[in-house]
């Protein structure tokens, strides 16, 4: 049975310029480096960087993303920071909670996000999409 995310691993083109997106930009915790990849960390989740001659540049054309949570009162400031670092966006936010959706250097779908998936179950109460089934 699942207990938890263990963690996530992302393919990446360049280990040097993936590293200091995640640790400068994202202020994730670098724990450990070596020649094809890195293992980062913040507030519990682990994230493995692999090099990947495979990796393709640029974001898949579909909705698959990551989403990390900020505080509604710092939500502001992160997205302001991002936008000075020049991340490119890839999506407006159309949904409940303050988001900024924006690529990472290899493309990958990334998103900041105030909210939780209680306040998003609350919004579907209000408004539901067409089709929907909740599950108490």
């Amino acid at each position: 049975m699942i207990t938890s995310l263990n963690h996530i691993t992302l393919a990446v083109a360049d280990l040097d310029t993936s590293f200091a997106f995640y640790v400068e930009t994202l202020g994730f915790r670098p724990r450990a480096k070596w020649a094809r990849g890195a293992y980062l960390s913040v507030e519990g989740l682990w994230l493995c960087l692999t090099l990947d001659r495979h990796c393709r540049q640029g974001p898949l054309p579909e909705y698959t993303h990551i989403a990390f949570t900020v505080e509604a009162a710092q939500f502001a400031a992160h997205a302001a920071a991002l936008a000075a670092r020049g991340v490119t966006p890839w999506q407006r936010n159309s949904s409940e909670g303050d988001s900024l959706y924006f690529l990472d250097p290899d493309g990958h779908k990334l998103e900041i996000h105030v909210g939780s998936l209680e306040s998003r179950l609350a919004s579907l109460r209000r408004e539901p999409y067409e089709g929907l089934t909740l599950f108490e």
